[in-house]
């Protein structure tokens, strides 16, 4: 058993969150990029990131704008009409794969941990992770995760504190109690910011030993 450095916590956890998109599958924001070129859009690298979006895009997975507006208003930035179901190939670029063992690691942790997702996302690409579709099982993200906290039906975005203080209020969870997975720094620093326990992912790589080690040693030390 391998174990970290000391938390000094005295709670023990209880509560595991996770980002979607990083973590619970690797993202390719260049596949993305050029999908969105390839509907017309001049210069989608200035739109895009893999943390966090700007313009329309943002707006979107900040909930200030539906998918209906989202479309219309990309229609006019490449200069033609773009259909739902071109906005959502283009945003499925964003997604490589999801990882099955890794989902089965999460159903044997939540007999022991409440498990949520904490994503800045939008509903393209969430009506299809909470559809079937997700897992070659026919499993869907609301199978796996006792909450989601998504971007777009909250109204606000990582990593603002907003939205990490919504969740510890809707969930009535306790910081200390709570551990954050996230591949992104500035979440990752703004979860700390609030006492939050954290775990800093590498988009498309395995976090399942180092989260281990840690619950491990959080179980040790109580």
């Amino acid at each position: 058993m391998y174990l970290r450095g000391k938390f000094g916590y005295t709670d023990m956890i209880k509560n595991l969150v996770f980002d979607f998109g990083g973590v619970l599958t690797a993202i390719d924001t260049k596949q993305a990029i050029e999908r969105f070129r390839n509907l017309g859009l001049q210069n989608p690298e200035e739109y895009l990131n893999a943390y966090k979006q700007t313009g329309i895009f943002f707006k979107l997975e900040n909930g200030d704008i539906d998918a209906e507006t989202f479309c219309a208003e990309l229609g006019k930035l490449c200069g033609r009409t773009i259909s739902y179901n071109e906005a959502l190939h283009a945003w499925m670029g964003f997604i490589v794969a999801v990882q099955t063992e890794w989902m089965e690691y999460l159903q044997k942790l939540r007999g022991s941990y409440r498990l949520c997702v904490l994503s800045n996302t939008n509903p393209f690409l969430q009506g299809w992770a909470r559809s079937p579709k997700l897992t070659a099982e026919g499993k869907s993200l609301d199978d796996y995760f006792d909450e989601l906290y998504l971007s777009y039906l909250m109204g606000c975005s990582k990593p603002g504190e907003e939205i990490y203080k919504k969740m510890l209020a809707d969930g009535n969870m306790l910081p200390e109690e709570t551990l954050f997975v996230d591949d992104g720094e500035r979440n990752i620093e703004a979860a700390k910011e609030l006492g939050i326990r954290t775990l800093k992912a590498v988009n498309g790589e395995d976090w399942r030993e180092e989260l281990e080690k840690i619950l491990q040693e959080d179980f040790i030390n109580q």
